[in-house]
């Protein structure tokens, strides 16, 4: 593909989100920040994808098919387990609660809803204004 411009180029290679993005362009350095989807980036003739699939990087396991989009390469948070938490008050449940209500009944999730509206209606239990 030809395009006009390294800026034109950087956008189209955002939306495609390679697997691998190599720079082969003079001090590819100064244009890392235009990339956001990219499974590996490398950088200039001497760091070609070859040696990150073999010794140079972290992990083969990359990112295909357009998925640097929102994935990323496996590293050590792939093996991390995370729990959210989630933790209200009354006046954090008055302040989110009908937003939730919107949102609840806009996926035709009425129960989710009635549930929010039920927390509304009854006195507060933990006292944690």
């Amino acid at each position: 593909m030809v395009v006009p411009d390294l800026v034109t180029a950087f956008e189209l290679a955002n939306d495609y989100a390679p697997e691998h993005l190599c720079l082969l362009i003079a001090d590819p350095w100064s244009y890392v920040g235009l990339v956001r989807n990219a499974g590996g980036v490398f950088l200039g003739e001497e760091s070609f994808e070859v040696l990150g699939d073999y010794v140079a990087g972290p992990s083969h396991i990359m990112p295909t098919e357009g998925t640097a989009r929102y994935a990323s390469p496996v590293n050590v948070d792939s093996f991390r387990k995370v729990i959210s938490l989630v933790g209200l008050n009354r006046s954090g449940l008055n302040r989110i609660g009908p937003a939730a209500i919107r949102l609840a009944e806009a996926e035709g999730l009425f129960a989710h809803a009635a549930a929010v509206r039920a927390r509304f209606e009854a006195p507060d239990t933990d006292g944690r204004e």
